[in-house]
């Protein structure tokens, strides 16, 4: 119980005092006009306040994975409270604060336009490609997920591919329409349900008196099968602690912050906000459950029949309903807006205008047609290569904030180090998983460190090949500037 509380507290505590450092070591410009106005649209380019852009930020990161994966991860034991908490304030929430900010200084610009600028041109072609595969998969998973649960609450009302295609229609709407007309309109009743359903587990926890029955703070591996720690449990629970997806995302609401000053608030606080959801979905399933008996229901039914139980053994038949709404609510909110940031990320590598709706439908129609096709796809296989392939886009969204702050001769390591930490478990899980090149764990230990040393070889020459090229008087080096002073190319067709 005190180290659930204790976990909560810290969280807080991190947005308090940590993120006031890595806010300073950005260097805010709170007098400079952001792209949502100066490049407004009337489509993705719009401002929009505070707390709505903290709640579409927090919808659009909050996928299943802040629910799903800590009552997977839970079957570990409190150890899970461990990653949540010190993943979350050093790791995720700094991840999401500077691709977001970065994203701002650009125009709004997506991961692989930003891997181009400060990891080399070639990144450009690479990371479009990896992260037009991972929103691929982000919005099909989290097409399958909620239907199933839907089928589910409705008493078949309509059956899965019924909701499938429900949940499809919303998705191309919200592709294809202005940021304000149906996400800007609809997301505060979706967080509404969310955070109302998540307030319910939470209270009902101690209300019950289930709380005393959450394990205290443990380095034992609990895990019921003897799944390793090391690289397991970091690739179990990615949203909550580190997600690269969230990468996909910050970069929308970079184009509708009103002032650089609000980033903390939107980038930083949203992710801390799903950590403290992570700590209440794995303290419920430990609270409730032994490890062998959670193992078993997501064995049956997923991790979706553990959401099903937890609030119905919680909150009874009314509130569990609710709960399990809030719960669909996450995935939803995080395709619709996967399939929109896919939309951008095209249209940004092919220079494709999306002020015309003609224009947007040459992108997302074939967008679909392949989603639709990989719905035939084994779930299970989709979801375990989106995770590798999530926690690998976080690295790199990582080293482009190093090298952001590296070049801006800022401290890079708040970001260099947990970059490093996870590529080493991204090789590691790529070495050893069946999904991989299932070799030797042992064997991959030294494997990976050896990896891991030579691309930070690579990334230090690259490094130093490019400050040795720019100048101190570089648009690279310089991006607190105004936007029309900086491209005023913009203007005249603005």
């Amino acid at each position: 119980m005190y180290s659930f509380i204790g976990g909560i507290i810290l969280l807080f505590l991190g947005y308090y005092f940590y993120s006031k450092v890595i806010i300073k070591n950005f260097g805010v410009e709170p007098k400079r006009q952001t792209p949502a106005y100066v490049l407004e649209d009337g489509s993705d380019f719009i401002p929009m306040s505070k707390n709505k852009n903290w709640l579409i930020q927090l919808l659009n990161i909050a996928g299943t994975g802040p629910i799903f994966g800590p009552i997977m991860g839970a079957l570990y034991g409190p150890v899970a409270f461990i990653w949540i908490v010190v993943g979350n304030i050093f790791a995720g929430a700094v991840h999401d604060y500077y691709l977001g900010m970065i994203s701002l200084r650009n125009n709004g610009a997506h991961l692989p336009e930003l891997s181009g600028k400060y990891l080399g041109k070639s990144m450009k072609h690479v990371v479009n490609l990896f992260t037009a595969l991972l929103l691929l998969l982000v919005g099909t998973v989290f097409v399958t997920s909620p239907a199933s649960l839907l089928e589910e609450v409705t008493n078949g009302f309509l059956s899965r591919w019924g909701w499938v295609i429900v949940i499809f229609i919303y998705y191309f709407l919200s592709t294809v329409l202005p940021i304000d007309k149906v996400i800007g309109r609809i997301y505060p009743v979706f967080g509404a349900v969310l955070l109302l359903a998540c307030a319910g587990v939470g209270i009902t926890l101690f209300t019950s008196g289930n709380i005393v029955n959450v394990p205290e703070l443990s380095l034992q591996n609990m895990h019921p099968d003897n799944v390793p720690i090391i690289p397991g449990l970091f690739f179990t629970i990615s949203c909550g602690a580190l997600s690269g997806f969230h990468a996909t995302q910050s970069p929308i609401i970079s184009r509708t912050v009103e002032k650089e000053g609000q980033g903390r608030f939107v980038f930083y606080g949203a992710m801390i906000a799903e950590g403290i959801i992570a700590m209440i979905w794995a303290a419920a399933a430990m609270a409730l459950f032994d490890g062998q008996t959670l193992s078993q229901i997501i064995a049956e039914g997923t991790a979706s029949a553990a959401v099903s139980e937890i609030s119905l053994m919680l909150l009874g038949s009314v509130g569990g309903t609710i709960a399990i709404l809030g719960v669909i609510v996450l995935p939803i909110t995080s395709g619709d807006t996967a399939f929109r940031s896919l939309r951008m990320v095209i249209a940004d590598y092919l220079k494709i205008d999306q002020k015309a709706y003609s224009k947007r439908f040459v992108i997302v129609i074939p967008i679909f047609a392949i989603s639709g096709a990989l719905m035939f796809i084994d779930f299970n296989l989709l979801w375990r290569y989106f995770n590798w392939a999530n926690q690998a886009t976080a690295v790199i969204a990582l080293f482009v904030s190093s090298a952001y702050l590296f070049l801006k001769k800022r401290n890079y390591f708040v970001t260099l180090v947990p970059g490093v930490f996870m590529l080493y478990m991204v090789i590691l899980y790529l070495l050893t998983e069946q999904i991989g090149f299932g070799l030797d764990m042992h064997l991959s230990y030294y494997i990976s460190v050896v990896l891991v040393g030579i691309i930070l070889v690579a990334f230090a020459h690259q490094m130093k090949k490019m400050s040795e090229s720019i100048t101190s008087d570089s648009d690279l080096l310089n991006d607190q500037k105004d936007i029309a002073d900086l491209y005023p190319e913009l203007m005249t067709h603005k």
